[in-house]
């Protein structure tokens, strides 16, 4: 339902104003998340499911089928905190004649979630020709430029980055704590924008006006 929605305020939106202010055609991405969300537990900045690729298939087919029938032009993969996982995705897309991009939790400047090297995944998911995009989202910003610079070296792939802003998630009390990374946020996605990232945006605690001021500076850029 979320994509009929979707689909039908973009089409309402672009005969309104869109197509007359020379803005690109909007594109519809659904929201494939972790497995570890559907647990609820935080296992989504983990990774440690405890589950086969079998169940991980099992898992993302129904609900990928449903949203790609609906009407979707692209799966937004996010928050994938294992390799695995976002072969699993990708084999899915694939096979659905479907895109996507991957982008992936991560816990420091070289690792994802479960301690796999970026540039290990971005490797992996370099054949699949499905895959438009790999990245990192609902991670610290101060870790982004350099994760951004480990995909780069391994991937030819457009990189994608909506890191969180910068607080820390409590999975028990299921809140929000800490301070934002000191650097103001769109100060942040120059340095992304600079270091290759060719699609920028926010994820958890980032805000509208975060959005606005990315968006103004990569108008500029």
């Amino acid at each position: 339902r979320s994509v009929d929605i979707m689909v039908k305020e973009r089409e309402d939106w672009w005969q309104a104003e869109g197509k007359d202010a020379g803005r690109a055609y909007p594109l519809v991405c659904a929201s494939v998340g972790p497995y570890g969300a559907y647990l609820a537990d935080g296992s989504e900045y983990r990774g440690n499911y405890g589950v086969s690729k079998e169940d991980l298939r099992n898992f993302h087919k129904c609900r990928m089928e449903l949203l790609w029938d609906a009407g979707a032009d692209l799966f937004a993969v996010e928050t994938i905190p294992c390799l695995e996982e976002a072969i699993v995705a990708a084999e899915l897309t694939q096979e659905m004649n479907a895109a996507c991009w991957i982008s992936f939790s991560c816990k420091n400047e070289t690792e994802i979630s479960d301690g796999t090297k970026i540039a290990d995944c971005a490797k992996a998911l370099e054949a699949f020709e499905c895959v438009k995009a790999i990245g990192i989202n609902c991670t610290a910003p101060h870790f982004v430029a350099s994760l951004i610079k480990e995909i780069k070296n391994n991937s030819t792939k457009p990189i994608i980055v909506y890191p969180n802003s910068g607080e820390e998630y409590d999975p028990v009390t299921k809140t929000w704590h800490g301070n934002k990374d000191g650097k103001c946020y769109c100060d942040f996605a120059a340095e992304w924008i600079d270091a290759g990232a060719k699609i920028v945006g926010g994820c958890c605690r980032t805000t509208p006006d975060n959005i606005r001021e990315v968006a103004e500076l990569a108008r500029k850029k």
